[in-house]
């Protein structure tokens, strides 16, 4: 039977009449990805200010949006949280001096094409410049969308070849572009290859197709994925409205085949730079069991600073959520530093005071409480064979300071600081 299957709203009701068994086809939803202004124009009305942002976009980073979700935007909403983040505006073309190319510095730490080695103990591996969906906030923008293609075997063997001769990498996140575009026998290539990989300990994948594009999640998908667990599944709703049926089953289907989930939302304004929005997201991310796990502020990329909202704006919503839901659905609020200074944690300072035997402390609700220590007792450990053991050394960073003998002031110029100051009191004498 011939049915159309925008059930969310009566949005493309002249567009798609398809039957139930296409419309759930992943790869039928990809065919027939909505490009441009005409194939848009004809599902929903566009107003001048997005006609010419999708005419342009193409230009500086294409349009892709899947019909399912094209399916969720609001007709009569302009600012719908949907079609903010699916359809392109003229915002997206004009200058910002703040706008970097690739604000995270992701190539500077790239030993090989495709990889991404910056913290100790992780590399990021992008495999493929293909979405199901061109979000517009795209912080990779400079890669994604380019063109419809998976990495070469050459680049993968590469980086792969990479990661075998570095032992130190225990967990390898795979990201893109969106990797489960990729073909069934490719992802189980690349995580048989991975997962052979002694030292390789957890994989994470990155992807937002339980969000744009929920049907690309099957049985024999989550079979694959399962066999060569650990594998977490890292997603990105960002809105309520985007927790729908269709979701929810795709959820449901990874976690009853033992594959944990993750959120990374980014806080965009107007779509969820609110206290009730964040608050209904993650409780409801909590039903599909998907744990909160970042908010990122806005990166610094081309084309989003209508976007950005300021850091308070994050910090009054984590401090909004504490106390007033569960621990669980409270999300890490983390500015991913311009230049490649990594994700620092950002949140509310509930240290009031902090004095040797006592440290003052608010709640939630701004009471204010003491808690009462032993001031002889001295923080560290010392009693485990690791905590003396060299291998386990601490190298870097505030813990260094905290070691017997350790440093007084560190950082990667700090001795080059203390030759300045030196030699500005030498010339202010």
């Amino acid at each position: 039977m011939m049915i159309n299957q925008i059930k969310h709203n009566d949005v493309g009701r002249k567009h798609w009449k398809v039957s139930q068994k296409s419309w759930n086809d992943w790869k039928w939803q990809l065919r027939n990805q909505l490009r441009n202004a005409d194939d848009l124009k004809e599902v929903i009305p566009l107003s001048e200010d997005e006609e010419r942002g999708v005419r342009l976009s193409n230009e500086k980073f294409r349009m892709a949006i899947t019909p399912y979700y094209a399916s969720l935007i609001d007709q009569d909403d302009a600012d719908c949280p949907i079609r903010l983040q699916a359809v392109p505006r003229e915002d997206e073309i004009l200058p910002n001096e703040m706008d970097l190319n690739d604000p995270l510095a992701e190539d500077e730490d790239s030993p090989v094409p495709g990889l991404t080695h910056r913290y100790p103990d992780r590399v990021l591996l992008l495999v493929t410049q293909v979405c199901s969906m061109y979000c517009r906030h795209c912080t990779r923008r400079r890669l994604v969308g380019e063109k419809d293609l998976h990495f070469t075997k050459t680049e993968l063997d590469a980086a792969i070849k990479y990661i075998s001769e570095h032992e130190e990498v225990r967990d390898v996140v795979v990201s893109g572009g969106d990797p489960l575009t990729m073909s069934d026998e490719k992802i189980e290539d690349l995580l048989s290859r991975l997962r052979a990989i002694p030292h390789v300990e957890i994989i994470r994948l990155g992807t937002r197709t339980p969000v744009v594009l929920p049907m690309r999640i099957t049985k024999k998908l989550c079979r694959i994925i399962k066999k060569y667990n650990p594998v977490y599944v890292n997603t990105h709703f960002n809105h309520p409205k985007e927790i729908t049926e269709e979701a929810k089953a795709a959820c449901n289907m990874l976690a009853d085949h033992g594959i944990p989930m993750n959120n990374q939302s980014v806080l965009l304004r107007y779509v969820n730079d609110c206290p009730h929005v964040m608050k209904e997201l993650v409780q409801g991310l909590l039903t599909m069991r998907v744990r909160p796990y970042y908010v990122y502020q806005c990166d610094l990329s081309m084309g989003i600073g209508h976007f950005r909202t300021p850091v308070s704006r994050g910090i009054e919503i984590i401090e909004a959520l504490r106390g007033h839901t569960s621990g669980m659905a409270i999300p890490t609020f983390v500015v991913d530093a311009p230049g490649g200074g990594g994700k620092i944690p950002v949140m509310p300072n509930y240290i009031i005071s902090q004095s040797p035997g006592q440290v003052v402390l608010r709640n939630f609700e701004g009471n204010m409480c003491r808690y009462s220590e032993n001031p002889s007792v001295l923080s560290g450990c010392g009693k485990h064979d690791a905590c003396n053991d060299p291998k386990y050394a601490v190298k870097e960073g505030p813990a260094l300071m905290m070691q017997p003998g350790g440093p007084m002031v560190i950082g990667p110029d700090a001795e080059r600081t203390k030759r300045t100051r030196r030699n500005n009191r030498k010339k202010t004498k």
